[in-house]
């Protein structure tokens, strides 16, 4: 719903994960879901191996995503500059 009232009223939006870009969003930025369940693993791992969980750091993510749909660009009218396409992790044509 947010993205069809977002495309509705011409609103380019930047969301958090990668399936409201390709559900039709125009980006994306925000963590590595995948590099966080792999990071999750080996807390998993140390906590079965007997290390106390109060007793383990808190973690913030380390790898970002930026997705850009060039679709959606287009159809808000938008010019996305190379520069940020060069920087994207995916680009959705």
């Amino acid at each position: 719903m947010i993205i069809r009232l977002a495309a509705q009223h011409r609103l380019p939006a930047v969301y958090t994960t990668r399936y409201f870009v390709t559900d039709g969003g125009l980006m994306s930025y925000g963590p590595d879901r995948v590099d966080l369940y792999r990071r999750a693993a080996g807390y998993v791992d140390r906590i079965l191996k007997g290390e106390k969980p109060a007793d383990l750091p808190v973690q913030a993510p380390t790898r970002y995503q930026l997705v850009i749909s060039l679709n959606t660009a287009k159809a808000l009218g938008l010019d996305i500059p190379a520069s940020l396409l060069a920087r994207a992790d995916e680009v959705i044509e």
